[in-house]
């Protein structure tokens, strides 16, 4: 994937300015940056989700991409598995056997009382563990997660690390964040904007 002298602005205010990458498939790379230092806005270009005021993107054409906004975008009528299950390609969530798997593999990151129970029961912390676990558990080619581990405990965020870690499966991992700690966890290599 590169990324050639990018830039994006917002009613006239630079966010982005003249930004050049160059990220090779399947490693972890870490945006770090305060608030408002445009890592966001950058996850949010590669994903074509926003065009670039200049620069170009190249290398992510045809890839499927899935992501951690900074919302969880869940369906809170659904439990954890079902809401995985609904954006899997051919998934369905009264596939039985599907939900059954998926929550083994939510059983890692979640209390297991909790998975027969509807999202909008469960705390941001456990809202955000399953947008993580739906993104990593999606057929994709490359992850990209914006502030990830927003909300969790450092205990917890280790155990969601260590998931991510374990089922990346060698797809390339892009995540933003302003801890240099979180960068570590995932083994990243660091981006300073």
């Amino acid at each position: 994937m590169r990324i050639e002298h990018l830039s994006k602005s917002y009613a006239g205010s630079p966010v982005l300015a003249d930004i050049t990458l160059e990220l090779a498939e399947g490693n972890v790379y870490a945006l770090l940056g305060a608030s408002g230092s445009g890592k966001t806005t950058l996850l949010h270009l590669l994903m074509g989700l926003i065009p670039p005021d200049g620069g170009t993107v190249s290398g992510v054409s045809g890839k499927h991409i899935s992501a951690v906004f900074q919302e969880d975008r869940l369906f809170g009528f659904l439990t954890a598995a079902e809401n995985i299950a609904a954006v899997r390609p051919g998934g369905s969530i009264r596939d039985k056997g599907l939900i059954d798997g998926l929550n083994k593999y939510l059983a890692e990151i979640l209390p297991e009382e909790s998975l027969n129970k509807k999202v909008a029961a469960y705390s941001g912390g456990m809202k955000r563990r399953v947008s993580i676990a739906r993104c990593v558990l999606t057929q994709s080619d490359v992850l990209v997660m914006d502030e990830p581990f927003s909300g969790l405990d450092e205990e917890t965020k280790g155990r969601t690390a260590a998931f991510i870690q374990k089922y990346r499966a060698g797809r390339t991992l892009i995540f933003s964040t302003h801890d240099s700690g979180d960068a570590a966890l995932l083994q990243a290599e660091k981006i300073f904007l």
